[in-house]
């Protein structure tokens, strides 16, 4: 006969005694039960961890990621003011430019006016007759009767000056003289034309619509009115010629304003 093997079974016994006077109760708990147990429990403890591991890297991860995002809004600040200060610098130093040419244009029209009086005043100390301007078809005359600016200076590429006027008046002729054309030309719907017969012809061009007071033949005395302005802001381009050649109406014309 084989013998059989006996497979030596560990337990534990629990003895549970009531103090109430019932009777005790006695349990055997083997110790794979117990180790089953302690697994069980050891598993529970790690999913415990590992789940409060991640809550709280998560929370980590949104913390730093609101942290980027102000650190980017607050970057994103930096380069706006940034770049407005640049551009506020770039406009502080346009208006200085403005400023200083302005300046200069007006020491221009100064030193233009002082030469033009120096000139008046040596025709006069120069004898020989009646000085040229004061002769009535001189054309010394400013060419409006209002106050108007003058905005373009004369050059060789710009041969005459612009003014622009401020107020309603009349564009009128700066010498006695013949009205030799009244028409229109190239980017200028009327010219007016006005030969004085000492060598000076002047013209008075307008680059908008106006409607002349006078016609070709007529004859004008200092201040007659060739053009009505009626409205603000008119430009008038005047051209002086003297002997076919145009020259700076500031050094002939008295200017007002």
């Amino acid at each position: 006969m084989r013998q059989r093997k006996h497979r030596h079974k560990e337990s534990f016994s629990l003895l549970l005694i009531s103090n109430t006077g019932q009777n005790a109760r006695h349990f055997h708990v083997r110790a794979s039960f117990l180790r089953l147990l302690t697994v069980f429990v050891l598993c529970v403890c790690v999913s415990f961890g590992w789940l409060a591991y991640h809550y709280l890297a998560s929370g980590d991860t949104a913390a730093s990621r609101v942290n980027a995002s102000e650190i980017t809004r607050e970057s994103e600040l930096i380069d706006r003011i940034a770049e407005q200060e640049k551009q506020i610098g770039q406009l502080e130093k346009e208006r200085d430019d403005l400023d200083r040419q302005n300046k200069e244009l007006v020491s221009e029209n100064k030193a233009l006016l002082a030469a033009a009086k120096t000139t008046k005043d040596s025709g006069r100390d120069s004898g020989g007759g009646e000085p040229a301007e004061n002769d009535p078809a001189f054309p010394s005359r400013y060419p409006y009767s209002e106050t108007g600016e003058v905005v373009g200076k004369f050059s060789e590429s710009y041969p005459y000056v612009s003014i622009n006027t401020k107020e309603k008046g009349n564009v009128v002729a700066a010498g006695a003289g013949t009205v030799t054309a009244v028409g229109s030309g190239d980017n200028y719907p009327l010219i007016i034309e006005i030969e004085h017969g000492n060598g000076y012809v002047t013209r008075y061009m307008f680059p908008q619509e106006a409607e002349a007071s006078v016609e070709v033949g007529e004859q004008v005395e200092t201040g007659a009115a060739l053009a009505v302005v009626g409205n603000d802001n008119i430009r008038l381009d005047y051209q002086v010629i003297r002997d076919g050649e145009p020259i700076d109406p500031l050094i002939v014309f008295e200017a007002k304003g």
